[in-house]
């Protein structure tokens, strides 16, 4: 009985040493990091980037990418919508060598290899903050680093994405900037 009693206080501390338990595959060395030059880490977001003006997607690049990463996958959402948490882009096998422009074209693929899905405006491609009045929101730029190329069909939904990536996860990193009318 003492064995077993030992067993289990092992396999716990196992658990509960690992932020996201002993199964995890994310990265435990360097930290993966994502930064844009559009605005500062919980700062405004200029209009540039939303609804309000051009609406393109700001630049995004990324450093210490987690050995074994064959593909990159982009969430922006906004956790603070009305109706729930709001899909503004998704996008997957973004080649992990290079960074993502300024403005990147709203098309479902593209000639790197990118694909882009359908975000909750029903468009394909970016999607700039537009909050109603009031509060400003916040909107997270979350990028993971994965082991495989997916093979989802580009202009497919949020939920078909997140899937998809279900056990290739690495690491995750994310940038947060804010917008209000």
């Amino acid at each position: 009985m003492r064995k077993k009693t030992q067993l289990i206080a092992t396999i716990i501390l196992l658990f509960t040493s690992f932020p996201d338990g002993l199964w995890s595959r994310r990265s435990s060395g360097m930290s993966f990091t994502l930064s844009t030059k559009a605005f500062t880490e919980g700062g405004t977001i200029p209009k540039k980037y939303t609804c309000d003006g051009d609406d393109v997607s700001p630049g995004l690049a990324w450093t210490s990418i987690p050995s074994g990463t064959q593909a990159l996958a982009l969430i922006a959402d906004d956790p603070d919508a009305p109706v729930g948490r709001w899909s503004h882009w998704i996008s997957w096998n973004i080649p992990p060598d290079r960074a993502l422009p300024e403005g990147v074209p709203k098309n479902e693929e593209l000639s790197d290899g990118m694909r882009q899905g359908r975000n909750d405006f029903k468009r394909v491609g970016y999607g700039g903050p537009c909050p109603p009045p009031g509060k400003p929101h916040r909107y997270f730029f979350k990028l993971y680093a994965l082991d495989a190329k997916l093979d989802l069909k580009a202009g497919s939904a949020r939920t078909d994405l997140e899937s998809a990536m279900k056990g290739h996860v690495l690491a995750e990193a994310q940038v947060m900037g804010r917008y209000g009318r």
